[in-house]
């Protein structure tokens, strides 16, 4: 619970730290102008934030020992501003469990910190053909590839990644 709420506090703070996304432009530099105006951490807590929207039950697998570590090991080199080391952490636990998709989305994410945009949307595209398709996890997959897509100039795409994590969300059922 408190690792939760210490991401939240770290995607809240980078989301304040952030500019205002660009409005859509049909230039050729429209993709390199956005770059320069969003953050890539901005970038991150913007999908950090879509997977907590959410009031949905989300299901959690048991988890390896060994992943945990290499979690928690990832997780603090990320908070001392080393996403290539986290990266290459998750790779290791990845090897581990190599269809988790809560680490997959975790590199998605760290690809979108070093600006890798094709990494960053195959990686949330991997994700989401392996996790739940709905809650949290869906809807960051859907927001890290609409992101990469915006960032690569892809406008009309991102659009469509966008409005498909809204689906992620489903409506609890009414209860008597």
């Amino acid at each position: 619970m408190f690792a939760r709420v210490a991401v939240l506090g770290l995607a809240l703070t980078l989301a304040a730290c952030a500019s205002a996304p660009a409005g859509p432009s049909s230039s050729a530099g429209a993709a390199a102008g956005k770059a320069a105006r969003v953050s890539p951490a901005g970038l991150v807590a913007q999908v950090r934030a879509a997977g907590e929207q959410g009031h949905e039950l989300e299901v959690q697998p048991l988890r390896d020992p060994q992943v945990e570590d290499l979690r928690a090991q990832a997780q603090a080199q990320e908070a001392a501003g080393k996403p290539r080391a986290a990266f290459e952490t998750l790779d290791r636990a990845l090897a581990i469990s190599p269809d988790d998709p809560d680490l997959l989305q975790w590199q998605a994410e760290l690809a979108l910190l070093r600006r890798a945009w094709e990494q960053a949307e195959t990686l949330a595209a991997r994700s989401f053909a392996v996790g739940p398709k709905l809650g949290g996890l869906c809807r960051r997959n859907w927001a890290t590839i609409g992101h990469a897509r915006t960032m690569r100039g892809a406008d009309e795409a991102a659009a469509t990644a966008h409005r498909q994590g809204e689906s992620c969300t489903v409506a609890p059922p009414v209860r008597m």
